[in-house]
């Protein structure tokens, strides 16, 4: 940040300087002067792609949908076939008001019109296919990751391994047999990159995750805790916050509702991407469901996130 106010000062109007600014900002958490800093950078590069596509996604994670909506507008009007951000757009009406149908037809579109795409857009086509709980469409999107990494939310430094992801849609599947397959041989590959680097949040996270779905419900509550104690919001805003959602989803897993319920409250509150249509879909909430903590909590991710 030092070099890039000295940057400012000689180079007032490049726009790389502002949007390297609101990068590092929002990580720091200081989420409206991280708007301020990337809306100017898009005033002086109306037509750079990745500093909207990244600003719109601050704002879908306020939950500040109509911006969001707005600039990924703005952006398909000058790129109107740009798969990524055509999703993105679509995606924003799945979290806002837990309606899969935008998501699903500007994904066949691009499966029919350039399917050299689907592996950029395989997150979103997964994460469509697990809220409608659609088996087969929840393989292929995992086939069309190719060598991508899996990613089961918008915040890339958690990465799932493909056994996971297997998992998953196994468990949803209602198959426990092949579902406890699976994690058994995603264990094996993530304890390796944990023993690598014991002291990483988001892998531990991961290997919590897993545990969880293996019912080793002390060792996974155990790995969730020290994830979340390894990786604080005030260390890096977007990733303490994810850590808090997956401890939230661990106790969910291993039946520790009055955890799960007051993990996921903390999560909510902040800048996630925990939305009303993720919490309403996705099966990763199911153990959940009826517990009044939980549904009123689903109605509260309705709401933009209050900036304190």
């Amino acid at each position: 940040m030092a070099e890039l106010e000295i940057a400012a000062r000689s180079i007032p109007n490049d726009p790389w300087v502002g949007a390297l600014k609101g990068y590092i900002e929002r990580r720091q958490g200081r989420w409206e002067q991280s708007l301020r800093d990337h809306e100017r950078a898009i005033e002086l590069d109306p037509h750079n792609v990745l500093t909207m596509q990244e600003t719109a996604q601050s704002y879908t994670l306020l939950r500040r949908y109509p911006e969001s909506k707005s600039l990924f507008a703005r952006l398909l009007s000058f790129e109107p076939n740009d798969p990524i951000s055509t999703v993105l757009h679509a995606f924003v009406e799945l979290d806002s008001n837990a309606n899969t149908r935008p998501v699903h037809e500007a994904i066949d579109a691009i499966k029919h019109t350039n399917p050299a795409a689907t592996s950029n857009i395989a997150s979103n086509w997964m994460m469509c296919a697990l809220a409608e709980r659609d088996v087969a469409a929840a393989k292929d999107a995992l086939a069309a990751y190719g060598g991508n990494p899996i990613l089961l939310g918008s915040n890339e430094n958690v990465i799932f391994n493909r056994p996971f992801a297997e998992g998953v849609i196994e468990r949803m599947n209602h198959d426990d047999d092949k579902a406890r397959a699976a994690f058994t041989a995603a264990r094996a590959e993530e304890e390796k990159i944990v023993q690598a680097e014991p002291n990483y949040g988001p892998t531990l996270c991961v290997l919590g995750v897993i545990d969880a779905g293996l019912g080793r419900k002390g060792q996974a509550l155990e790995e969730g805790r020290r994830a979340v104690e390894l990786f604080p919001v005030g260390k890096d805003a977007p990733v303490g916050t994810t850590m808090t959602k997956y401890l939230a989803m661990i106790a969910a897993w291993v039946g520790d509702k009055d955890l799960a319920c007051e993990q996921l409250a903390i999560a909510v509150h902040r800048l996630s991407d925990l939305s009303y249509g993720q919490l309403k879909l996705l099966p990763f909430w199911d153990p959940l469901r009826g517990d009044p903590r939980f549904e009123r909590l689903v109605q509260e991710a309705k709401k933009p996130v209050v900036l304190k």
